[in-house]
């Protein structure tokens, strides 16, 4: 790119003669050859200036960045510079986290606060010091904000994942905690995420509220907000009317577009196609008879320990957890009563390097006995050893790579359409071809009755359960 600027700019600039005046007062002169505004020749230099500069940092880090994510670091950078703020809607294995610290390298910061999950931390420090940008990083986790040292201050704060802050119609720990940073030092703002709004467009206005310059800062609440951005409907639920703010309109992403840079894979030049195949597994006679008495009795009662059922939701959990053997009884203690689908992958997948999602946390301790040594839950072990990584859906589904990985293993599967769409995506990079993911389920369980609803992008409710659980 920064050969294509200087080309352009040599076009541009080129001369030829002119004369003025005749005989003896004849001058003669240099003028420019094309009719080219004085604006158009100042970006065309400020073009080659930024991309010279793109250009040493790439040579001193040894990093090459993508022509898209170049041109998205000099977009970007205008707009964080312009509004203060900036949200990166890149899409999964695009490149956020490099693209972020090239622009914040761009535009001339000290003190850098990049905000993640916990198991995304060392990646970023990872890219943070191949990149050798001349910004001080501190990378921390939401849940650790509180730790953080007082008399340090941000110029800029960049919020990974920045759709984990969206609860609605009350803001969540993570928005407020964020809002109150924002507070204390004034910095400019960075948002990335992949699915800004995955459930609703209604999540946007938590994300952003604590941005002094965000779009919405005329609202002083939600409420006030969905005045005039959200379609209010009314639902009964156990009689009572309640109001449900899920119904965002689309003028939310307008008022969005002037702080937004939107990327997909497929602009990306992304050739991966995923395949997604079922594997049902015969679990023990004695868990079908559990989840059976526990249909119809909404209790059982062991030795020292009870399954209680006695609300839909109880219900409808404790279910799942069965269906792959495991459950959490009512005294809080859990285990293991069933080995039928981690023994299953385990001889299904052979010889093979796996990434295995479970959800529930007794899934990994039967994964782990089936296993043994085989299984790791460090990113780094994974990538340089033979084991297998096994991750919990909810912290595995965003920020981390499973490049590594010839296949991806669903021991179980979870509500959230979100955790659907984004965790299985996690093997894909630009130079591979083909993704294969396999959906481990129960045969006659509820898991293929989950499946159905977040395929379509809706998460699998109580609605969904009653429907399916109740009338077979």
């Amino acid at each position: 790119m920064w050969d294509y600027c200087q080309t352009l700019k040599k076009v541009v600039l080129q001369t030829k003669t002119e004369k003025s005046g005749r005989g003896k007062a004849i001058e003669i002169h240099e003028v420019l050859r094309y009719k080219t505004g004085k604006e158009t020749i100042n970006n065309i230099a400020e073009s080659c200036e930024y991309y010279k500069n793109l250009c040493e940092m790439e040579s001193k880090s040894g990093i090459k960045f993508r022509d898209y994510q170049s041109d998205i670091i000099l977009k970007g950078s205008e707009i964080l510079l312009k509004n203060r703020f900036l949200y990166l809607a890149m899409e999964v294995r695009t490149g956020k986290t490099l693209t972020s610290l090239g622009i914040a390298e761009n535009v001339g910061v000290y003190q850098v606060l990049f905000i993640t999950k916990k198991k995304a931390i060392s990646s970023i420090e990872a890219d943070f010091d191949k990149l050798k940008p001349s910004f001080s990083l501190c990378v921390i986790n939401y849940e650790s904000l509180h730790t953080i040292d007082p008399d340090l201050n941000w110029d800029l704060i960049v919020c990974d994942e920045a759709h984990g802050m969206g609860a609605f119609p009350k803001p969540n720990n993570r928005a407020e905690a964020v809002r109150d940073l924002i507070r204390r030092d004034n910095p400019m703002v960075i948002f990335l995420s992949g699915t800004p709004t995955p459930e609703s467009y209604s999540q946007m206005y938590h994300q952003v509220y604590g941005i002094p310059t965000n779009p919405f800062r005329e609202f002083k609440n939600f409420y006030r907000f969905c005045d005039k951005f959200v379609n209010v409907k009314q639902r009964k639920i156990n009689g009572l009317l309640i109001n449900d703010y899920s119904g965002g309109l689309d003028t939310i992403l307008k008022e969005m577009e002037p702080y937004t840079i939107n990327y997909t894979q497929q602009e990306a030049g992304f050739m991966a196609e995923t395949t997604e195949e079922i594997l049902e597994v015969e679990m023990k006679e004695s868990t079908y008879k559990l989840i059976d008495k526990l249909k119809k009795q909404l209790v059982v009662e062991g030795k020292s320990e009870v399954i209680l059922a006695d609300t839909p939701v109880k219900l409808m959990t404790k279910v799942h957890q069965l269906c792959s053997g495991t459950i959490k009884f009512e005294s809080g203690n859990s285990m293991i009563i069933d080995l039928s689908k981690a023994e299953f992958i385990k001889e299904q997948f052979e010889g093979c390097k796996i990434g295995i999602f479970y959800k529930f946390k007794e899934e990994y301790n039967a994964l782990k006995q089936v296993f043994g040594d085989e299984l790791t839950t460090d990113l780094g072990v994974f990538e340089d050893t033979y084991k297998n990584i096994a991750l919990q859906i909810i912290s595995g589904r965003e920020g981390i790579s499973l490049r590594k990985a010839e296949y991806l293993v669903y021991y179980n599967i979870d509500f959230s359409a979100t955790s659907y769409w984004q965790s299985k995506d996690r093997m894909t990079t630009k130079e591979r071809l083909e993704n294969q993911v396999y959906w481990v389920f129960a045969k006659g369980g509820i898991e293929y009755d989950i499946y159905k609803a977040v395929i379509k992008k809706k998460d699998y409710n109580i609605n969904h359960f009653k429907r399916d659980f109740y009338d077979n």
